[in-house]
C-alpha cells in the first residue's frame, strides 16, 4: 500500500465543481446593505470583475478553469494525498487515515487555488489594484503572491493580533510586493472609527473586511478580494476534493468520513463538496467541519441574514454567525477567527448534512505535535483542527472495533507560525469558550431583513 499518492500534471481538473445546482434547497438571496434589497450585479460591480460576479450566481455545474490559470496551478498541482499510516500505528487503531496536503503551494497553503483565478479575472476585466484583508495570514500572502505573477498592485489589510502575532507571514507579503496595513489602521473611516472606541483594538477579520472594502469602494482602479466565504471561492477549492476523490480510487478506498478545518469555509469546502456531490446520489458517509471553541460560528452561531463586516458595508447574507460585530480574543492562535460562514457551509450544516465540531485549541496543538511526530509535517495551526477531529475519530473506530476511513484536508504547513508552538511549549495557551452572553448581545444587532 503507498504512502503517497501522486497524479500527473495533466491531471489537474479541468473544470471546478459548482455545488450549488446539487444544494438542498434554493439559496437564499444576497441583500444590499444599503437598500436591504437583494443585489443585481451592477451593485457587485465595484467590488469584483464580472466573471467572478457570475461565477458567485451561477446555476451551472462544472466550470471551466482557464488555461492560464491551470498554468500557474501546475506550479505545485496536483497536490499530494498521503496515508497516514505511522499516525495509525501510534494509535493502534483499525481506521485508514488519509490527508489531502495543501501545505505544498508557494504560500503554504490552499488559498492560492482561489487567489490564482480571482487575480487572473480582475488582470483580464483591467483592475490595475486588489484590496483585501487576512487574519492569520494564509490568504494575505497567497494574494499577494497571485497579484505578482500577474502584475497587480496589492494592499492588505491583517488583522493587527496577527500583524503582531505572525510577523513572518507580513514577510511573505511584502517579498511578493504587497503593502500590508495592520487593521485596524488610520487609513480608512472604519478604522478610524474603531480606534477611537478603542486605540488598543487588536481587530477582527470582520474589521479588515471592512477597511479593505472601503479601499476598493475609493478608487476606480481597485477591485476588492476574499479569500473565503463567498461562492466562487468554495467553486475554486473543489480543485482539492476532486483531485483527492481520483486518488482515493486509486487507493482502493472511499473515506466513511470527511474532515475539514472550518473558519470562513473555503478549505473545508473545497474538499468536502465534491463527496457531498456523492452523498446526493446516495453515498453513505459522515463530513465534519471542525472549528474553534473560541469562535464557534457552526456550532453556536445563529442561522439568520447577517453584514458580512463590522462597518456594515459588505452584502449581507444569510448564513452561520456570531455577529458582524464579533470579537475574537487575542490569545487565540489558530487562526478561523471570522464571525460567519460560507452560506454554502451554512446551509448543509443547517440541512443536516454537514456536522459541526467545536475544538480547544490546546487540544488542537496536542493533536498537531503528535501529528508531527508521526508524520514529520509540522501543521498550520489552522490545519490542527482537521488533526484533532480525525485522531478522535481514529480512536473511536479503535473503541468501537470498526475499520474506519477518513479523509481529512491538512490546508497548510506551519513554518511560519512557530510563534504559536512556541506559546504552546512555553504554556502561554488556554482554551477560552467564548461566552454565552456575548454571543447573544453580538447577534441581537443583526440586520434586520425580511425576506419572503
Amino acid at each position: 500500500m503507498k504512502t503517497k499518492i501522486n497524479l500527473p500534471d495533466d491531471r489537474i481538473p479541468k473544470q471546478w465543481y459548482n455545488i450549488i445546482p446539487d444544494m438542498p434547497a434554493p439559496l437564499a438571496p444576497v441583500i444590499h446593505p444599503g437598500s436591504l434589497e437583494p443585489v443585481s450585479p451592477n451593485d457587485l460591480l465595484p467590488l469584483f470583475p464580472p466573471q467572478l460576479i457570475e461565477q458567485e450566481v451561477s446555476s451551472k455545474r462544472w466550470i471551466d478553469i482557464p488555461d492560464e490559470v491551470r498554468e500557474i496551478l501546475s506550479l505545485w498541482r496536483p497536490s499530494p494525498l498521503f496515508r497516514a499510516k505511522r499516525l495509525e500505528k501510534e494509535l493502534k487503531t483499525p481506521a485508514k487515515i488519509y490527508y489531502k496536503y495543501e501545505g505544498v503551494s508557494p504560500a503554504g497553503s490552499h488559498k492560492p487555488n482561489t487567489a490564482v483565478p480571482q487575480a487572473y479575472y480582475n488582470k483580464i476585466y483591467g483592475t490595475k489594484r486588489i484590496a483585501s484583508e487576512t487574519g492569520a495570514g494564509q490568504w494575505g500572502s497567497s494574494i499577494a503572491l497571485a497579484c505578482q505573477f500577474f502584475g497587480l498592485e496589492c494592499t492588505v489589510y491583517m488583522v493587527k493580533i496577527s500583524f503582531v502575532q505572525k510577523p513572518y507571514r507580513k514577510s511573505m507579503m511584502q517579498l511578493w510586493g504587497a503593502e500590508v496595513v495592520p487593521s485596524p489602521s488610520n487609513r480608512t473611516k472604519a478604522g478610524q472609527a474603531i480606534l477611537d472606541k478603542d486605540p488598543e483594538s487588536h481587530g477582527s477579520l470582520g474589521i479588515a473586511i471592512s477597511e479593505a472594502v472601503e479601499d476598493a469602494y475609493s478608487r476606480e482602479d481597485t477591485r476588492y478580494s476574499l479569500g473565503s466565504v463567498l461562492n466562487h471561492v468554495c467553486l475554486h477549492q473543489t480543485i482539492i476534493g476532486l483531485e483527492a476523490k481520483e486518488q482515493m480510487q486509486i487507493a482502493g478506498a472511499y473515506p466513511d468520513i470527511v474532515i475539514g478545518c472550518h473558519g470562513g469555509g473555503s478549505n473545508f469546502a473545497g474538499l468536502a463538496f465534491p463527496f457531498v456531490s456523492d452523498m446526493a446520489n446516495g453515498k453513505a458517509m459522515r463530513i465534519i467541519a471542525a472549528e474553534p471553541v473560541s469562535c464557534p460560528t457552526l456550532s453556536k452561531g445563529a442561522y439568520e441574514f447577517d453584514y458580512g463586516d463590522t462597518a456594515k458595508m459588505a452584502p449581507i447574507a444569510r448564513m452561520y454567525t456570531l455577529g458582524h460585530d464579533f470579537m475574537p480574543p487575542g490569545i487565540h492562535a489558530g487562526g478561523l477567527r471570522y464571525h460567519g460562514a460560507a452560506p454554502l457551509v451554512s446551509q448543509l450544516v443547517q440541512a443536516g448534512i454537514v456536522e459541526a465540531k467545536a475544538l480547544g485549541q490546546l487540544e488542537c496543538f496536542e493533536a498537531a505535535i503528535q501529528f508531527s511526530r508521526s508524520e514529520g509535517i509540522i501543521p498550520a495551526p489552522e490545519s490542527s483542527h482537521a488533526i484533532r477531529a480525525a485522531i478522535d475519530e481514529a480512536i473511536l473506530a479503535r473503541e468501537e472495533g470498526q475499520e474506519k476511513t477518513i479523509l481529512f484536508n491538512l490546508s497548510g504547513h506551519g513554518h511560519v507560525d512557530m510563534a504559536a508552538y512556541d506559546a504552546f511549549f512555553a504554556g502561554e495557551l488556554n482554551n477560552y469558550e467564548y461566552p454565552e452572553d456575548a454571543i447573544k448581545s453580538s447577534l441581537s444587532r443583526l440586520p434586520n431583513v425580511k425576506i419572503s
